[in-house]
């Protein structure tokens, strides 16, 4: 993007109280830099999404992307397909953030239908769509809202269409899930976050963001209906995965539990 951006140096002074996490002015302001130095593969996950796009979605179809932020889906998808392939409708708790998505889009893609609305993706009535997109969405929801989230998004997706879910995860083995923490840590260390930085974060985001272990992902998705789910994607302790549901006629296989 080329607005301008900050240095992320949220917890960068030590606080007497690290209050959660919020995705306020402050972190709008640097979200750029926090999304490249926090998130390992971010650029390669949004680069494959217009390639995945360009493979499956039907041409003049309906993308949704959900927990939008600054609208980085839309300019990778525009960057690949040309403006009548589809139109793409971002959604976003922040005001901020769907301003300055709004702002981007004009600048860097106006001949591209983007369109982006303040909204809870939990409430909103979903119209008939060829992809939906969830880049580390999901994972600021209540546990106990996924399921109908997923459901919902079933339910909107024309026969054939693709879910592409990425998120940060966790490992049932617990001496795994360490090594991959750890690593990450050092991931942040090697991008110029201190240990000071990573801790307060880290705090800040207790109970905000509660990851689900990709053997929960794969089963939500195959509960809801999608007829295959691959993990194509993982670097460290984040993952991407694609769901797809069924073209029309083909029934789903059923699903089981032990």
């Amino acid at each position: 993007m080329t607005d301008a951006s900050y240095r992320d140096a949220i917890f960068s002074t030590p606080l007497d109280r690290v209050a959660s996490f919020s995705f306020d002015e402050q972190v709008v302001a640097c979200f750029p830099d926090m999304v490249r130095r926090s998130i390992p593969g971010y650029g390669q996950i949004l680069g494959m999404l217009g390639l995945i796009a360009e493979r499956h979605l039907r041409h003049g179809s309906h993308v949704y992307d959900l927990g939008c932020s600054l609208g980085a889906v839309g300019l990778a998808l525009a960057g690949r397909l040309a403006p009548e392939a589809f139109a793409l409708t971002g959604i976003d708790l922040s005001p901020t953030m769907i301003a300055r998505a709004r702002d981007t889009a004009a600048k860097e893609s106006p001949d591209h239908r983007l369109d982006f609305i303040e909204g809870d993706i939990r409430q909103v009535d979903y119209q008939p769509s060829g992809m939906i997109v969830l880049n580390f969405t999901l994972q600021f929801l209540p546990p106990a809202d996924r399921d109908a989230v997923i459901g919902k998004l079933f339910d909107a997706l024309e026969p054939g269409g693709v879910l592409v879910l990425s998120e940060k995860i966790i490992a049932r083995d617990e001496a795994e899930n360490a090594w991959l923490v750890e690593r990450y840590h050092d991931f942040k260390r090697a991008n110029g976050y201190s240990d000071m930085e990573i801790s307060q974060k880290r705090t800040a985001l207790e109970n905000v963001l509660v990851p689900d272990t990709l053997d929960d992902h794969h089963a939500r998705l195959a509960t809801a209906g999608f007829e295959r789910v691959t993990t194509w994607f993982q670097y460290l302790n984040f993952a991407s995965l694609i769901a797809f549901k069924p073209r029309a006629g083909v029934n789903p296989p059923a699903v089981t539990h032990d």
